[in-house]
């Protein structure tokens, strides 16, 4: 399935990390990248797949409690698979499951819940939002809530990513479907719909991602990665417009770690942010290499020619505990970079 065709958005440089050094590990060097306290080693193509596997645009990503590293793949054009594969911290892998969602695997989402941690995965191809555990096991799933009237047409419907509200509820976003935001509650009852396309204050263009933004010392609100519209949308948790952020130049999704939001960009960078929503660094980003990834897309296509603290389409990224940073690609072939964050 073919994304819908990128904006041509900024080619500012924005805040363009230095390669500062290289360190020497059985005769390759790793690029580190970042400035100040946000300064990584970059490990390209992590993890070791299983025998005669291969990532199909690899889309989605998280870790748990334990440590464990889940990446989800979309697949496309051939003999389904699993979709989501789960990875030790040293790159080793556990398990896979979730055949089912072939070719529609997009976004993966964990939330503790009690003593018990659980994915929201999000379906595109099935136009579903499904509940696991993380073995996989279904515990619901649910399309489009009947209830906003707004779907004459399931296609009309295609969930890109799940954000939670601290009240156990949780918010999916329609990001490939008709740009609307959908909020339920703990028992998985639907509250209310807000959003819809277009531009203006409240609208959206593909709100590919979104994230609880509960850094300490904010009020707590929900942030939206508004792609098409190149700008992050600020809510209120009752859906009313706070704000834009327009530092980012096709924002897929977030994280947050102590006061640091990340935003994995899929103009070939992945930003940080402060508590004030001003960028900290741009991690990877350089002009020169994100005119060559736009043009005409053809580096997804040959993720091997991707040059050493660069990425091509940054599509999720995570935290572990320490710091370290998981990043996923929209590549043909799937990239998973692992960035381990310098003392």
């Amino acid at each position: 399935m073919q994304r819908r065709t990128f904006l041509s958005a900024s080619l500012a440089a924005g805040l363009a990390p230095t390669v500062l050094t290289a360190r020497d590990k059985s005769g390759t060097k790793n690029a580190i990248i970042g400035k100040g306290e946000h300064r990584y080693e970059c490990f390209h193509n992590w993890g070791t797949l299983p025998k005669d596997f291969k990532w199909e645009t690899t889309h989605g990503v998280c870790v748990d409690g334990a440590g464990l590293i889940y990446v989800k793949h979309q697949g496309h054009g051939g003999t389904p698979k699993d979709t989501v594969l789960v990875f030790d911290p040293k790159g080793a892998f556990v398990r896979s499951f979730g055949k089912q969602y072939y070719p529609g695997g997009h976004g993966i989402d964990l939330r503790k819940e009690g003593g018990e941690e659980f994915l929201y995965l999000s379906d595109v191809h099935n136009r579903q939002v499904i509940k696991t555990n993380l073995e996989g096991e279904e515990v619901w799933k649910l399309c489009y809530p009947t209830e906003a009237h707004k779907y004459p047409r399931v296609k009309q419907f295609s969930p890109t990513n799940v954000a939670f509200a601290p009240d156990g509820g949780f918010y999916v976003a329609d990001g490939y479907g008709s740009n609307y935001i959908h909020q339920y509650d703990k028992d998985v009852k639907w509250v209310r719909t807000w959003g819809g396309a277009g531009k203006q204050p409240g609208q959206m263009n593909t709100p590919h991602g979104i994230w609880l933004d509960d850094r300490p010392g904010l009020e707590p609100s929900l942030v939206v990665a508004d792609r098409g519209n190149a700008r992050l949308q600020y809510f209120t948790l009752e859906g009313k417009h706070i704000g834009f952020v327009k530092d980012v130049l096709f924002p897929a999704h977030f994280d947050i770690r102590g006061d640091v939001l990340m935003v994995p960009d899929l103009h070939a960078r992945v930003s940080l942010f402060g508590k004030d929503n001003k960028a900290i660094v741009h991690l990877g980003d350089d002009p020169a290499w994100r005119k060559k990834v736009l043009d005409g897309f053809k580096m997804r296509q040959t993720p091997e020619k991707c040059e050493p603290g660069k990425f091509i389409h940054p599509h999720d990224a995570c935290f572990d505990k320490d710091g370290n940073i998981f990043v996923v690609e929209w590549v043909q072939t799937g990239r998973v970079s692992m960035l381990k964050k310098l003392a």
